[in-house]
This record gives structure tokens, sequence and C-alpha cells, in this order.
């Protein structure tokens, strides 16, 4: 890359609000980065030799939060298919909710049928059965935050 274009990439730099810059022209390349103007400088923080701690597989959020691993308060799920939440967010049984649910203990429903819902980022994902049969149990109720992996549905 010739000089100039360079001289004048710190220029573009200085007269601009970046921070950063990369240009990459065939093989070559050139990264300019500046600190901002009266800035502090921060000192590379010293490396420390630390023995090692003993390493606590985390599965989840919670986990993660209390170091342990999350005991569920509510009852033991029945024998069945446990279908759990996808992700973390809001459940919800139905539609709307001025809707009748979706499904109830005790109906019967097939492979793909929408169970109920979950809101995550304003984004209404459905809750689908992966197995046909009949809803034994519904373990979470409408409006309440649910977390990854947490039983949702028992199908039998």
């Amino acid at each position: 890359m010739d000089l100039r274009k360079i001289k004048k990439l710190i220029d573009l730099l200085e007269e601009s609000n970046l921070a950063e810059i990369e240009i990459k022209e065939g093989e070559e390349s050139v990264r300019l980065a500046r600190l901002p103007k009266g800035g502090p400088v921060a000192a590379p923080a010293p490396v420390m030799q630390h023995a090692a701690a003993p390493v606590m597989p985390m599965q989840s959020p919670v986990q993660a939060a209390t170091g342990g691993s999350h005991k569920p308060a509510g009852p033991e799920l029945p024998p069945g298919h446990v279908v759990r939440a996808p992700m973390v967010g809001t459940f919800y049984t139905s539609p709307a909710p001025d809707k009748p649910a979706f499904v109830s203990v005790g109906q019967a429903v097939k492979a793909g049928e929408t169970l109920g819902i979950i809101e995550a980022m304003k984004m209404f994902n459905p809750i689908e059965a992966d197995v046909s049969g009949t809803v034994l149990a519904i373990q979470c109720e409408s409006g309440q935050p649910v977390e990854f992996d947490q039983p949702l549905f028992v199908i039998g």
C-alpha cells in the first residue's frame, strides 16, 4: 500500500469520530487505531498465576448466578415426554388475552401442533408438540417468565 494512502487514512481518522479503521486491498491490509484525546491510558493488567479452581459445569443462567443446580420448586413431573422451553422469555397459553388457550390438560395433540408461545425480545415464538399424544400436564402459567430448558408440558 502506498505511503500517501496511509497518510490520507491517518488524516481521515483524525478528522472523524472513529477510534479505529481497517482497510484491506488485495493481500495488503492496514489497521489504524487511536486513543481518545485527553483520555486516561490504562496500563495492561499484570499477569498473575493462580491455583486452578475446580471447574463446575454450568448449564443455565440460573446455575451460573447461583453457582449450583437449579432445583424446581414445583411437584415432580408425571411420566411422559417433556416439552421444554427453547429460550428465555414470557410464556403464554393463548395467542391473545381474550382468546382460548392453545391446549388444555387431557387434550389430544399431534406433532407440530402449537402448545403455547414464548415472547422473547418482542417476538412471539410458537412452542410446538414434537410428539403426538395427550397433554398430561402444563407446568407454567400464562404470563409467567420461563428459563431455557424449563419444563412446560408433559405429553403422554
